[in-house]
């Protein structure tokens, strides 16, 4: 087991396979002309597979793929052939603009939960965030992976002033569909223009919401980032992950390889561990897997005091942008 100085096991990897994106949301690119890794420099499909297999001997039991957008790599399905035969739960995250092309290919690797991120229900705002008009497409893709029975979750993040008066209608779309809507708080990433200011809280959404409907808090599961509802009647849930408000970092089980073969202890860490030019050059990548955990700080990459939201500036964190770590 790969276990903290705070006695916390690791047993869940985020692996991001590119940070190249056909959207532009501000809150995760920190401009529109974004300077992509070079493809020498991302790890490649042989090595996601050996830098995975080390985290596997070592006890990590679930994997998701996240990007920028994992499934705008051309090599997307040799990866995947890779990564599916470990025993492990595989996952994904994606924009869903792309879905249609490799749903089958993503329900035959044994894939059957998606987290799909979207933050609004409306076409114009979508082009206004995104920079991009591909409402209709992410919304049907959405649709579809619903009706191949894949567990879908959507992933809303809430903006003061932009979005948050649509927390409401994505609510509402639980209703008659089983999908869980999670809304989370916005984060600060290099580049993003964070303020504190621009955080809806968990209170406030849970008081909006419980101001229109009757919810119920369900088990919270083990090492869960996110409070799940149910609403009497609805077939799908929400939850809440509140990051900066209400911070969960005491059962935290995650980490985090860039798409470059960086490792990251945290969301927010500010240190990383070049896992891919050890393997490159032959060395052993369990020593250098257990010296990053040990270095991992009690919460939030240790750069928040008690209370992130009031104290911290988004241009005061030693981070990467969004983007480039990995959603």
């Amino acid at each position: 087991m790969i276990v903290d100085t705070y006695d916390r096991a690791h047993t869940y990897l985020r692996i991001s396979l590119t940070d190249l994106c056909n959207l532009r949301c501000a809150y995760c690119m920190p401009e529109e002309h974004y300077h992509f890794m070079p493809v020498a420099h991302l790890m490649q499909p042989a090595e996601i597979e050996t830098i995975a297999k080390t985290f596997v001997s070592l006890g990590v039991n679930k994997i998701r793929l996240t990007g920028g957008e994992p499934l705008a790599r051309c090599d997307f399905n040799a990866i995947l052939n890779r990564l599916s035969p470990l025993p492990v739960e595989l996952s994904l995250t994606t924009n869903a603009t792309l879905l249609h092309r490799e749903l089958d290919n993503i329900q035959a690797a044994g894939i059957n939960s998606l987290n799909i991120s979207l933050d609004t229900l409306c076409r114009e705002k979508f082009r206004e965030l995104t920079h991009r008009d591909l409402f209709d497409q992410t919304f049907r893709n959405i649709h579809l992976a619903i009706e191949r029975r894949f567990n879908v979750k959507i992933n809303m993040v809430v903006m003061k002033g932009v979005n948050e008066n649509e927390i409401l209608d994505f609510i509402k779309w639980t209703k008659e569909q089983p999908v869980e809507i999670r809304l989370i708080e916005f984060m600060p990433f290099a580049g993003n223009r964070w303020k504190g200011a621009q955080v809806f809280s968990r209170k406030e959404m849970l008081d909006l919401i419980s101001a229109t409907y009757e919810i119920e808090q369900l088990p919270v599961a083990e090492h869960s980032t996110s409070s799940v509802f149910h609403i009497p009647e609805h077939a799908g849930n929400f939850g809440v992950i509140s990051t900066m408000s209400e911070p969960f970092c005491a059962g935290c089980n995650r980490m985090r390889l860039t798409a470059d073969g960086k490792m990251k202890n945290c969301l927010f860490s500010k240190d990383e561990t070049d896992l891919l030019s050890a393997l490159r050059n032959g060395l052993p990548l369990e020593p250098l897997i257990r010296n990053n955990i040990l270095a991992k700080a009690a919460k939030l990459g240790g750069q928040f005091g008690n209370s992130p939201i009031d104290e911290l500036k988004g241009d005061e964190l030693i981070n990467r942008s969004m983007i480039s770590i990995g959603g």
